[in-house]
């Protein structure tokens, strides 16, 4: 890269909006990849769950971007939700120079209004060939890419701090609703602890208001099989502490039904998981079968169970297979490598709209 476009790249203005009160997978990505974008350009952020280190967006930043503006320059407003076009949209309409980028994960027909808002942005990002296949317009194929200093495999995994000295971990993360297949995963472990009694299964994630009663079943559920105590829920952690939980894991199942993209399949990968993976999400992209990982249909209880058994009946071919998804991880899902190609498109949309006013 010449010093000249490096230079360029340092005086871009990147607003990253995260408008949604409640922690998300969404929220998760925003934070892993404002500190990597703020190496390459200023990066502020508009919304909760700042991570340390980035500059908030003020009101007089703000204001300053419409009417002090030097040069006319122009700045980019990278959304992930549709609230978050839609301020974009709204600012632009009042004459702030934003450049408009969506990343689109949803691997589904998108609603009318979804539909509406993409194609008034400038460019899109598709997390996946599956995801871009929905879209009714071009769009930059990016993966998501994962920390692998912050995900990253124990010494040896041992459940000490919870009451099992000698456990080992298998879990299934992220919110407990259908979608995820959380009650096919509790669903596998009634059938499966009983036969191995050195495994305690995780439940890490909370439910909504919407989602209590289907919390409720799946509680009870473990109950009822004898087994409140070796299949824990342990509801939304601390954000510092999830990479903990991936450590005292040795079996990563990725149970969703339908999923976006599935960034958990990646931490645990990096955490050196062996994965069993319902082809959701990028799942098929991600895991490579047999090797990395089992790929098994969604919403299959026997399927997964299947796949589940002879892992857990040989944690020695888990952890050969978790050491193998680790080295996948490292090669080729390099947080660096998506922060580069983001900030790429950054710079193309810019050079494309050129000076003061041209932000279309």
């Amino acid at each position: 890269m010449s010093d000249e476009s490096r230079g360029a790249r340092a005086e871009l203005q990147v607003v990253i909006p995260n408008l949604n009160w409640r922690y998300s997978g969404v929220t998760s990505v925003n934070r892993t990849m404002a500190p990597l974008l703020t190496k390459r350009c200023r990066v502020v952020w508009l919304g909760m769950h700042r991570p340390e280190g980035i500059a908030p967006l003020s009101l007089g930043s703000l204001l300053r971007l419409r009417f002090g503006r030097a040069n006319g320059a122009l700045a980019v407003w990278h959304a992930r939700r549709n609230v978050e076009m839609i301020v974009g949209l709204v600012l632009k309409s009042f004459g702030f120079p934003f450049i408009l980028i969506f990343t689109s994960e949803a691997q589904r027909h998108h609603t009318w209004i979804t539909r509406a808002l993409i194609a008034r942005m400038h460019a899109v990002i598709a997390t996946s060939e599956a995801a871009a296949s929905y879209l009714r317009r071009d769009a930059v194929i990016i993966p998501h890419g994962i920390d692998t200093a912050v995900f990253s495999p124990p010494a040896e995994r041992v459940l000490a701090a919870i009451d099992f000295p000698k456990a080992l971990g298998i879990g299934a993360f992220g919110r407990v609703r259908p979608q995820k297949g959380t009650d096919v995963f509790v669903a596998a472990m009634c059938r499966l602890l009983p036969k191995y009694p050195r495994f305690t299964a995780f439940v890490l994630g909370r439910a909504t208001a919407e989602h209590q009663a289907f919390f409720d079943e799946l509680r009870a559920m473990a109950e009822q099989a004898g087994l409140g105590d070796r299949i824990q829920f342990l509801g939304e952690r601390p954000i510092d502490e999830v990479p903990g939980w991936y450590r005292r894991i040795i079996i990563y199942a990725f149970t969703s039904r339908n999923e976006g993209f599935g960034l958990t399949l990646l931490e645990a990968m990096a955490s050196g998981n062996a994965l069993v993976a319902a082809r959701a999400g990028v799942a098929e992209t991600v895991v490579v079968d047999g090797e990395t990982g089992v790929l098994v249909p969604p919403g299959d209880v026997d399927a997964l169970v299947a796949a589940l058994e002879p892992l857990m009946r040989d944690p020695a071919r888990a952890a050969e297979m978790g050491r193998r998804a680790r080295a996948r991880a490292m090669a080729e899902f390099s947080l660096d490598t998506e922060a580069e190609r983001i900030v790429a498109l950054y710079a193309a949309e810019a050079g494309r709209r050129g000076s003061a006013g041209q932000g279309g």
